[in-house]
């Protein structure tokens, strides 16, 4: 009777794992190895060097803003036009870069030569914004979402990136599979990534109406600001979308069932979807000046990610609580999980961070430090999935796993810095003198954050070496 319980047991079990992957699904999608792989390497190496820019300049930065030292470096003006090239870099550029990648392995083959046009202005409008610091003499404006700097060349390198960016998002439009009737977990993913081309989409049409409804008579800092709000916030939608599909497909490819249906997860991409649409009614309801559209804007965002972002989560790490009591992580897997737990752990400081603001100090970089830097990790771990993918090297597993590591212990170092001080209501985007340091307390918060910055960019410049030694690695053609 014993014998016949066993054997029952056993039987089942692979009947009961079935069912629980149906429910549930596996988060996983196909990467093509013809023209559109080379096209998203492209794309990835464009992002990967936007990274590596931003990073130097982040030294610059963190020395900038520590006490001591900052007294030695130029603060003022050259300090913001540094810190407008780095945001831009490590934001605009590393994130619309990795979209392309992303973009394009999720396309069909059509329109290749439109989407190695993006590329092409892509890359140039990138040189000029890394540059712009430099070779253009112009005030610095430090708007958000989009800080500029005021003149030829950075406002010139800026505009071809967008028509890279217009020409990329135009292509995943027309080219796009469609998802299908069945939503399976890869379903769900394309779903998620033809979801963040339309907010795309939405951004672009934002930005053009700011810009072309926006007073040009304005003060430099304040047309800017109302130029990017919009755009900016319906773009936040689209890194979000990215966010979480690298979250489920880090996961699954970690060993980590995610407790949550495809159907459910498409539902919530769905919610994000129609906060992104809901932006055009508020452009028809409003001027783009008013108070009414700036705050409807910011009430969209944080309704439309209160309600995915928490679910998908939840389930994430409840899916990684029971991976933690199972066996051993395989080697190549770790630097996969490594990546999604500290881009979880980071993101929802950074969310919890938002709802300690007041006034306008350093608890702002704070907050979306933490938020920014957890997009940030998962699509640095998504890098280390495609990489063998797209034909190099599975990354150094132990040198990955520690990359991730020091990258989020260096944020968090950063971001509780500049949380500490802005408690002492330490003002943002200033250094050197400009932060008036008066106690003790405040200069040991920002030369934790000085110290945190630093060893964060040791974590930035391990991403690139890892993928440079992959790269290196590759299996060669016989």
């Amino acid at each position: 009777m014993k014998a016949n319980v066993t054997a029952a047991s056993s039987a089942d079990a692979p009947v009961a794992h079935l069912a629980v992957d149906i429910a549930f699904g596996h988060y996983a999608l196909a990467v093509p190895r013809d023209a559109r792989a080379r096209l998203a390497i492209g794309w990835l190496a464009l992002g990967v060097s936007a990274l590596a820019a931003s990073g130097l300049l982040a030294v610059f930065l963190a020395l900038a803003r520590t006490p001591g030292v900052n007294r030695f470096l130029p603060a003022g003006d050259f300090f913001r036009t540094v810190l407008v090239a780095h945001v831009d870099l490590s934001v605009l550029v590393w994130f619309v870069s990795f979209a392309g990648a992303v973009f394009t392995l999720n396309s069909t083959p059509r329109a290749l030569a439109v989407g190695r046009a993006a590329l092409a202005l892509a890359v140039l409008g990138a040189v000029a914004i890394a540059v712009a610091p430099f070779l253009d003499p112009a005030a610095p404006i430090m708007a958000n979402y989009i800080p500029v700097i005021d003149g030829p060349v950075f406002k010139g390198g800026l505009l071809v990136f967008a028509a890279g960016a217009t020409l990329l998002v135009a292509r995943g439009l027309f080219a796009s599979p469609l998802v299908g009737v069945r939503l399976d977990g890869a379903g769900t993913l394309r779903f998620g990534v033809n979801a963040a081309i339309v907010a795309g989409a939405v951004a672009l049409i934002a930005f053009a109406w700011s810009l072309l409804a926006v007073p040009r008579d304005l003060e430099a800092r304040a047309y800017y600001e109302l130029a990017f709000w919009g755009g900016g916030h319906v773009l936040q939608f689209a890194w979000t979308l990215m966010l979480l599909v690298a979250w489920l497909l880090l996961a699954d490819a970690s060993g980590v069932r995610v407790p949550i249906s495809p159907r459910v997860v498409a539902l919530l991409f769905g919610i994000q979807l129609v906060a992104v649409f809901a932006t055009t009614l508020v452009y028809l309801a409003y001027d783009v000046t008013s108070v009414e559209h700036h705050r409807l804007q910011t009430w969209l965002m944080r309704i439309g990610g209160a309600l995915a972002i928490p679910v998908v989560a939840a389930a994430v790490a409840l899916g990684l609580a029971r991976r933690a009591r199972g066996g051993p992580v395989p080697v190549q897997a770790r630097p996969l999980l490594a990546a999604l737990v500290v881009s979880l752990a980071l993101f929802g400081t950074g969310g919890m961070i938002g709802f300690l603001i007041e006034g306008s100090n350093v608890k702002i970089p704070a907050h979306y430090h933490g938020a920014i830097v957890g997009v940030t990790i998962a699509l640095m771990g998504l890098t280390y999935w495609l990489l063998p993918r797209l034909g190099a090297a599975a990354p150094r597993a132990k040198l990955a796993v520690w990359q991730s590591v020091l990258y989020g212990a260096g944020q968090v170092m950063h971001i509780s810095g500049l949380l500490w001080s802005g408690g002492y209501g330490v003002q943002r985007k200033v250094a050197g003198g400009e932060q008036v340091l008066r106690t003790t307390s405040e200069i040991a918060g920002m030369g934790l954050m000085g110290a945190g910055g630093l060893v964060a960019v040791i974590g930035g410049v391990m991403f690139v070496v890892v993928v440079a030694l992959a790269v290196r690695d590759r299996p060669r053609a016989r």
